[in-house]
């Protein structure tokens, strides 16, 4: 089987290494959190590359912009949750830094791969 294109995008391989963050994050949330904002936290993390990827198979240019401001959705998603996250005391104030670093870096590769793609 040929290599996917999305797995070439640095952005792709940013967005999976937040998925592995979020989830080891979440991991020590307290048990009753196990359906709720753990479960809507990782789901926003795990759509990001998801879209990422989806955006990259498909035919036209449109459409794949269209799937890379989803992933940029559920960046600004998973950003909400994590604000909830530490105001409810499960992820801590200087953990919760790193992660804003990477979903702005992430955010910023997004716009970036957005904008080339608009242009040409």
């Amino acid at each position: 089987m040929s290599e996917k294109p999305h797995r070439r995008l640095l952005v792709w391989q940013r967005a999976m290494s937040l998925v592995e963050r979020i989830y080891a994050e979440t991991r020590k949330f307290p048990a009753l959190e196990r359906y709720g904002l753990m479960l809507q936290m990782r789901r926003a993390a795990v759509s990001i590359p998801s879209n990422i990827a989806e955006g990259a198979a498909r035919r036209t240019r449109k459409e794949y912009v269209q799937f890379l401001h989803t992933a940029r959705g559920s960046l600004s998603e998973l950003d909400t949750q994590l604000e909830i996250a530490v105001r409810l005391g499960y992820v801590a104030s200087q953990v919760s830094k790193d992660i804003q670093t990477e979903l702005a870096e992430i955010s910023k590769m997004l716009s970036g791969l957005i904008n080339s793609l608009s242009v040409s």
